[in-house]
């Protein structure tokens, strides 16, 4: 069977030393420190240290360590430069690669899935996997109709491996807070444990695809590949090929950056309302830049590819109208509207009292990128954020410590974190108020007259 998890034990082995490691450089940091080095270097060389022995072994493993990696791989913005430089590489490859399992193995599943001819189904069919990913990998192939397709197969034995790695991890979280300034890892941990069922179901996953498909199918925008044949452990669409995002974010230029962030920004806020699904993995490997029709080649000929839709948070009505009307509040300066209805919602719970104005302040840089006709998204821009809300001695940090989540918005908070994190990475210019006018009920004042 597959490699996957090669051996539990080898994998429960290799996660379990995590910890020890970075007790070991606590220690060693503890040392540092006696002997005169000042606290913010060692803490640097402690984070960089950390980082690099987490990310290679998430890099060598597939399941939910896997997965946890591609998670924490669009927050590298947040990170001090000289922090997260070293080791950026290494988070880029966990986005869309990850050791093959072996070609008796995915004939054995196909076999078992699809029937012992099924062979008769392709014209082609390429045994190198074109991609390997946290749960299963992509093959290219011809389908019987002459269409070229991905199929992809599921890693026998993805779910038991999920559910084990993320318990494991889930267990030295807390050690962890420091590689993501202002990030609780618990709760993402958590979230993907409690979506491990739908994760590994291509039945939904198929579903959810295809109806972005039909909905996206006459957008000169967005392109979303149909659903040929969908069944337990296999799932096969069309082929789409396209510029990776993380090549853009490598080695784009300053067009193809600007036109991905532009696009990446209306499909995260227009999907809700066009489909009531929203796309839960925005990591770059998920994303392909597509030439358009533009008669120039110019920017606007661009469109964006979009794949993946195992993790999906179900909106029927599109997102909240909340998050719209707050945001416009605060741009408006209404202190005590907002904190009323962040009250109303459950983001101040009812034993806290805050200060309006406070809560008004705390919000405000973060939204920043919502008020200007158009903002440059950039490294720098997100460390100043991360770095405000995790210093322990600052208000914002204190306050956002009592401020509250709501279960409903998890996913939609996880979601526009990571979307932000990747148009950081793409230093993308992005008109994002002209899409939040547009998509995001609440924001506009007509909407909200309504």
């Amino acid at each position: 069977m597959s490699d996957l998890p090669r051996k539990a034990v080898t994998r429960t082995a290799k996660l379990a030393a995590l910890p020890l490691g970075f007790a070991g450089r606590a220690t060693w940091g503890l040392g540092k420190r006696i002997g005169g080095r000042s606290a913010e270097i060692v803490a640097r060389e402690l984070q960089q240290r950390t980082a690099e022995q987490l990310f290679k072994v998430l890099g060598e493993l597939k399941g939910g360590a896997m997965k946890f990696g591609q998670a924490l791989s669009v927050f590298e913005s947040a990170l001090p430069e000289e922090v997260a430089g070293p080791y950026r590489a290494a988070l880029t490859r966990l986005q869309d690669a990850a050791p093959p399992m072996p070609t008796r193995t995915v004939h054995t599943v196909l076999e078992e899935r699809l029937g012992a001819e099924w062979r008769e189904l392709f014209l082609e069919f390429e045994d190198k996997p074109a991609a390997a990913a946290s749960i299963g990998q992509v093959h290219r192939a011809v389908w019987h109709d002459g269409r070229e397709v991905a199929v992809k197969v599921q890693y026998p034995g993805a779910g038991e491996a999920l559910l084990s790695d993320l318990t494991q991890l889930s267990r030295f979280a807390r050690l962890l807070g420091p590689l993501i300034p202002g990030m609780d890892i618990k709760p993402l941990i958590a979230e993907m444990r409690d979506r491990v069922s739908e994760e590994l179901d291509y039945g939904l996953e198929a579903a959810a695809q295809q109806k972005h498909a039909e909905e996206f199918a006459d957008d000169p925008d967005v392109r979303v590949p149909a659903v040929v044949h969908r069944g337990d452990q296999v799932l096969v669409t069309e082929w789409m090929d396209g510029i990776p995002l993380a090549e853009v974010i490598a080695d784009g230029t300053q067009e193809q950056r600007d036109r991905a962030g532009q696009l990446l920004a209306r499909f995260l806020f227009s999907g809700p309302a066009r489909t009531g699904l929203l796309h839960a993995d925005p990591h770059p490997g998920n994303f392909r830049l597509l030439p358009g029709d533009g008669e120039d080649g110019g920017p606007e000929g661009w469109r964006l590819g979009v794949l993946d839709f195992g993790t999906v948070d179900r909106l029927p009505g599109g997102l909240p109208e909340t998050i719209g009307t707050c945001l416009r509040m605060t741009l408006e300066g209404d202190a005590e509207a907002v904190y009323e209805l962040l009250r109303g919602d459950g983001f101040v719970r009812e034993s806290v009292v805050l200060d309006p104005d406070a809560v008004l302040e705390y919000l405000l840089p973060i939204i920043e990128p919502a008020e200007a006709e158009s903002f440059l998204f950039t490294r720098g821009w997100m460390r100043t954020q991360a770095a405000r809300i995790a210093d322990p001695r600052s208000p914002a940090h204190q306050l956002g410590k009592q401020l509250n989540l709501p279960p409903a918005y998890l996913l939609i908070h996880r979601v526009t974190l990571s979307t932000i994190g990747v148009l950081c990475q793409l230093n993308a210019t992005v008109r994002l108020r002209d899409e939040l006018e547009e998509w995001l009920p609440g924001f506009t004042a007509a909407a909200a007259d309504d």
